[in-house]
């Protein structure tokens, strides 16, 4: 069953290439070109789950995924490439013109002075978009309550034995505090979920969730640290820019966020780097407060590729603002009033490009790191795909494009692998993405690429499909589209082709170059199967006989031409090649099937002139032949002994009828230079010996022919035993130069009709007499 995926890309496409002047619309968030490819790569993925198809590789599973990820980066990093960057405050104007601006206000603006940066955020919020849900714990009954059930039971009891090595006290801090003592297993490990957890909601980005789950897990104060990554917002003395749909309003006063976010920054570090605490607290502390201190203890973590990504890009973002914000002293909020009496430098131009220039190799360098890293589950850091991720933040798409395909042509991919059409379609697809929305890419590795994806939708059985994706191979669509075309061979019907012709029409494609370029090609492919004309003249099949798949393919290649009149000058051409092959083989029958596949219109054609000579020469030679079979039929129905006077009449005069007929048009052929004209030219190509060939073969088959239906006729039709020495002046009359055609064949044929011309001489003994050549007089 063919897969239903290939015709939605293919749609997203079509739609895609109606709007390629609408920039606005390729990119989209809901409806643009990325955005539909990675919903139609999540369908996919549902369907599968529900579904539960268990032969669907795994491999394919997981590239489908990684690709509908993939699709996402690129939504949200290309439009901000693509379209013009915001013009916001740099953050030394906000304090120049108000002091007192909230962190938040600050960041923003940091953020909004570095193209880079600005990009990195877009990547980790993405790296928050698609990484896997967090698992949730079961809601806690109570507070520490094995811990709390064994020390009430000692107290109870007296027995201290059963709270050795319990905390004494039952604040949050107690287990750091003597590591001799803890909490109960199980509380151990409700606390080691539970921070395991919220560790995975930061990962996620979803800090209000992971508030949440403090309160279910009882452990409400874990929120106020949580609550500290926040920055400082406070709209009511905050000068920031708004955007157009942000409707949210502090008419009221209030702020949210931390005012004191550097030292709770502080003590996320401390926390990170304390030894003391479990490894589960520790990543946690360093996740709410990445840096390049605690990036070790973050990077122990990571699960996955993805998993380093965004402690890296994470790390990078925190450590930019962090810098930024230390070069403005920190404001107010940071910085008191020693800050706001010192105000603020705003740096030259030279100085903040050559930072930012400096900042961008550094994060270059960082980032390319990330190609080696180990990662102990999921898909490696040389997963295409992750390749391509890398690729695209770092804004190096031609790389990428020329590394794959590259691979492609070298034989590194698996072409049997279950990933490979995944990754063959995605790779096309974005090199049409971004020529799409004119980011350049390389034509070379384009065209390497869609090919590789042309052999994946025929081996898809994508037929329909093959056009549309061609017609973006520029100046080799047409000959990709051909060689496509071409592979079709005998499985599509004349309808069918003819509907190939109008899709490559419909998608840009020159259908008349596309019909005599599949022609060629056919015909150069089946030449190589076919034996050549060469050799000894073989004998003459007229009889009816079975066809390899090369000779029926050969044939019917001529289909590609005869569907539209704008070819029928190439079809005219392609006919007489068809014909002059065949007859070359000595093969009459087939080769006087060709022109009933033809329409009637090619006869008319009168240019170029020795082509239209060459088919009209061949409709000579089978219309002769068509007498010569209809005698044949005349004379196997003669039934003498049961035939009426009137009947014999009726057959003699049909008869006689017939083979004047044939005697009159043999002559006509045989005197008016049959085949002859190009035969002149004494150039040596392949046509003039072909044509040479086709003459020795069929001009003595046609003139024995001709001389047996006249002496077999003599007895009735005494005057064609005259005309068999007639036939012989022709064949002998230098004007015709007919004798040369029998030197062909070792003169094998030319001692065959001197034999029956000499039979013919004797035959005119049989009246009696002794003059052979008396009935030389005889009335024609």
């Amino acid at each position: 069953m063919a897969d239903p995926f290939y015709s939605s890309c293919a749609d997203v496409l079509s739609v895609c290439q109606a709007n390629r002047q609408d920039l606005d619309a390729l990119l989209d968030p809901k409806t643009g070109f990325a955005s539909r490819l990675r919903d139609l790569c999540d369908e996919q993925l549902k369907a599968i789950v529900a579904s539960d198809l268990g032969y669907i590789p795994q491999e394919k599973i997981d590239a489908l995924r990684m690709e509908s990820n993939t699709w996402a980066l690129l939504q949200c990093i290309m439009p901000h490439r693509k379209q013009q960057f915001p013009i916001w405050p740099s953050p030394q104007q906000l304090l120049q013109e108000n002091p007192y601006s909230p962190t938040s206000t600050l960041a923003q603006a940091i953020m909004h002075s570095s193209r880079l940066f600005y990009e990195l955020v877009i990547v980790r919020e993405w790296l928050h978009d698609t990484a896997p849900p967090p698992p949730v714990p079961d809601a806690a009954t109570g507070y520490w309550k094995f811990t709390k059930y064994q020390l009430m039971q000692a107290l109870r009891t007296g027995n201290r034995m059963q709270s050795d090595g319990l905390v004494r006290e039952m604040d949050p801090d107690a287990p750091n505090r003597d590591d001799t003592r803890g909490l109960a297993a199980d509380d151990a490990n409700y606390d080691k979920t539970v921070a395991q957890a919220l560790y995975a909601c930061v990962r996620a980005g979803k800090l209000d969730e992971a508030i949440d789950l403090t309160k279910k897990a009882q452990q409400p104060w874990r929120a106020a640290t949580i609550r500290g990554s926040t920055l400082l917002q406070w709209r009511g003395i905050s000068s920031e820019p708004r955007d157009d749909d942000d409707v949210t309003t502090f008419d009221d006063g209030s702020w949210t966020g931390n005012k004191r976010r550097k030292l709770w920054k502080s003590a996320c570090i401390h926390g990170a780097l304390n030894s003391s605490l479990p490894n589960p607290e520790r990543a946690l502390f360093a996740s709410l407060a990445p840096s390049s201190q605690t990036s070790a203890v973050l990077k122990s973590a990571c699960r996955t590729w993805e998993d380093f990504l965004w402690a890296q890009v994470s790390t990078m973002c925190e450590e930019k603002q962090s810098a930024e914000m230390l070069r403005l002293d920190g404001g107010f909020w940071e910085g008191g009033m020693a800050a706001v009496e010192k105000g603020v430098v705003m740096p030259s131009r030279e100085e903040a490009e050559q930072e930012e220039l400096e900042w961008e190799q550094e994060v270059e360098s960082t980032l390319k790191s990330l190609s080696t890293v180990q990662a102990p589950e999921g898909a490696p850091a040389d997963n295409p795909f992750h390749i391509s991720q890398l690729s695209i933040i770092l804004g190096s798409t031609d790389e990428l494009l020329e590394g794959f395909a590259s691979g492609v042509q070298g034989g590194s991919f698996d072409t049997s692998s279950p990933e490979f059409p995944t990754l063959t379609r995605f790779f096309a697809h974005l090199c049409l993405f971004l020529q799409l929305i004119d980011v350049p890419v390389p034509p070379l590795a384009t065209q390497v690429i869609l090919e590789a994806y042309l052999q994946v939708l025929e081996a898809a059985g994508q037929r329909e499909l093959i056009a549309m994706y061609a017609s973006a191979l520029g100046d080799n669509a047409v000959d990709r589209y051909a060689m496509f075309l071409t592979s079709l061979e005998l499985t599509a019907s004349i309808s069918e082709r003819k509907e190939a012709l109008v899709r490559a029409r419909d998608h840009g494609l020159d259908m008349q170059r596309v019909a005599t370029a599949t022609a060629e090609r056919t015909i150069e492919k089946v030449m190589k199967l076919l034996p050549p004309l060469k050799g000894p003249l073989p004998q003459v099949q007229s009889k009816p006989c079975q066809l390899s798949n090369p000779e029926l393919l050969f044939i019917r290649s001529i289909e590609w031409t005869t569907i539209m009149p704008e070819t029928y000058d190439n079809a005219l051409e392609q006919a007489n090649l068809i014909i002059r092959y065949f007859l070359g083989m000595g093969n009459i029958w087939v080769g006087k099937g060709v022109p009933d596949r033809l329409p009637a219109e090619l006869a008319s054609i009168d240019k170029p002139e020795d082509i239209a000579t060459e088919y009209m020469h061949y409709r000579q030679f089978m219309h002769v032949w068509d007498i010569f079979e209809r005698i044949a039929e005349v004379i196997d129905a003669e039934v003498a002994d049961e035939w009426t006077k009137d009947a014999k009449v009726t057959w003699l005069n049909e008869y006689e009828a017939l083979v004047d007929e044939v005697f009159e048009k043999s002559v006509k052929l045989l005197t008016t230079e049959w085949l002859v004209s190009d035969v002149s030219r004494v150039d040596g190509d392949r046509r003039r010996r072909e044509l040479i060939r086709v003459r020795q073969i069929l001009i003595p088959e046609l003139v024995i022919k001709l001389h047996n239906i006249l002496y077999d006729s003599r007895a009735r039709l005494p005057k064609n035993l005259t005309r068999t020495f007639h036939l012989a002046n022709i064949v002998a009359d230098s004007r015709h130069k007919l004798y040369e055609d029998f030197v062909g064949g070792n003169g094998l044929r030319l001692r065959e009709y001197l034999g029956n011309v000499r039979q013919a001489i004797l035959g005119g003994l049989e009246g009696g007499g002794s003059d052979p050549f008396r009935i030389l007089g005889t009335a024609n």
